[in-house]
């Protein structure tokens, strides 16, 4: 019942997999996606790297795309994500259901059922395939959101929300930032981003 690492079954390739477990939050049971703290971890990377797990547990990681895609592909999930401003201010996005598609479906998002407080600056990229610096699969033409906007994302044309976006340390002068378009806009970057799943 303590949050921290822990070690589960990765139906990917039958092995165990390291992830960071939530147990506090909400009665427990998430796993973590993602987490944004301190600017420590480059979040500007390719489509392989976007793939795989990067980072350090304890602080700034990727899960990576393929785990997502293993661990959600069957059941139901719901999806919550914390945000936290720099005065202290935390809020919550959460999502009833939440499942990413496939490397042949370029990891598409399936999210809806929203509720919190933070407003819902992801419901506008449901449907919509991963995009990184180096794999363009957003609907803007003649220019690469990912580019753009210095992070990897569902983006559409382009986004509501850049969460793997530049850690600026509550800058509010790009649109490169880590935000949440209903919670300070598209150019305040939050000095905390979790996003975390769970059955």
């Amino acid at each position: 019942n303590e949050s921290g690492i822990y070690n589960i079954f990765n139906p990917r390739n039958q092995q165990l997999l390291e992830v960071y477990c939530d147990q506090t939050t909400d009665n427990g049971g998430w796993m973590v996606i993602q987490r944004r703290t301190d600017g420590s971890e480059n979040f500007f990377r390719t489509w392989a790297e976007y793939q795989e797990k990067f980072g350090n547990l304890s602080n700034e990681f990727w899960l990576g795309l393929e785990n997502l895609h293993a661990l959600t592909r069957t059941g139901s999930y719901e999806l919550r994500i914390e945000l936290e401003d720099c005065a202290n201010i935390r809020k919550f996005a959460k999502f009833s259901f939440f499942f990413i598609g496939s490397v042949e479906e370029q990891y598409t998002l399936t999210v809806s059922g929203y509720s919190g407080n933070a407003g819902d600056s992801l419901s506008y990229h449901n449907g919509r395939p991963f995009t990184t610096k180096d794999m363009d699969n957003d609907s803007r033409s003649g220019s690469n959101c990912a580019v753009l906007n210095h992070g990897a994302w569902w983006y559409e044309n382009c986004y509501h929300s850049n969460l793997n976006g530049e850690y600026l340390n509550c800058q509010t002068t790009t649109s490169q930032a880590a935000n949440w378009r209903t919670f300070h806009g598209h150019q305040y970057s939050l000095k905390f981003i979790e996003m975390k799943f769970r059955p």
